[in-house]
């Protein structure tokens, strides 16, 4: 079952001596690709330089060997999920902010974005996310909309300063907790990953203590960096009007 999982969107888990050829170019995901750029190029974004660095960023998680790799090392299926979530998905805030959709309650999207985040990392939804196409696609859709419609409404001018700070922590905080469990099980738990981390030089144990720790500490900067940067902003004192 495991190798059948592996190989679902990614292709067989990726060894060393082959991991710089892995690069996945799937037809779809180009063309989905090039017309994100199109709709950049075109001025149709509210700010360029942050939709060309999302795209950048979605060809690395997708169609660079990261993709293969994530096959082999739950650890690097982290770091795919990290960029998607912290980074993917506030830049497309930025760059998409698609302010005439209505906003949900910023508590309502702070929960959807856990309860998603959460499942997807427990091992049984895990494997089943990867074992077709369909179901990866599923999980890579709601993890990015998710953080998306999150960070759109963090980084809304409309919302209140304090409510983003809060937003900011909650996320942080329950992201965590989550890693905090990865990092302290004491035994692997997602079995799709172990018969493919030995090549890499790791246990089945020390690649999910290594996915655990870059859940908890990179993925939380961009947050954290946002939070002082609203912080700031509004602790600044305003200059007297002449």
């Amino acid at each position: 079952m495991s190798d059948t999982v592996a190989i679902a969107y990614c292709g067989p888990a990726a060894i060393p001596s082959d991991l710089l050829a892995r690069w996945n170019f799937d037809p779809l995901l180009l063309t989905a690709i090039a017309a994100l750029a199109i709709v950049i190029a075109a001025g149709r974004t509210a700010n360029a330089p942050a939709g060309y660095a999302a795209a950048v960023l979605i060809i690395v998680i997708f169609v660079s060997p990261l993709c293969a790799l994530s096959s082999a090392l739950f650890s690097a299926r982290v770091l795919h999920h990290v960029l998607l979530i912290s980074a993917v998905a506030p830049l497309l805030a930025v760059s998409l902010p698609l302010r005439k959709l209505s906003v949900p309650p910023l508590a309502l999207l702070v929960g959807l974005h856990a309860i998603v985040l959460w499942v997807w990392h427990m091992p049984a939804p895990y494997e089943w996310g990867l074992a077709s196409v369909p179901r990866y696609w599923l999980m890579q859709a709601t993890l990015l909309g998710s953080a998306w419609l999150l960070w759109r409404t963090i980084l809304s001018p409309t919302t209140q300063p304090g409510s983003a700070l809060l937003a900011l922590v909650a996320t942080v905080a329950q992201m965590g907790l989550l890693a905090a469990l990865i990092v302290f099980a004491q035994h692997p738990l997602y079995a799709v990953h172990f018969a493919s981390t030995q090549a890499w030089g790791m246990s089945p144990l020390t690649d999910q203590q290594l996915a655990g720790l870059l859940m908890w500490v990179p993925a939380s900067l961009s947050y954290l960096g946002v939070g002082l940067w609203l912080a700031w902003s509004n602790l600044r004192p305003v200059a007297p009007s002449i």
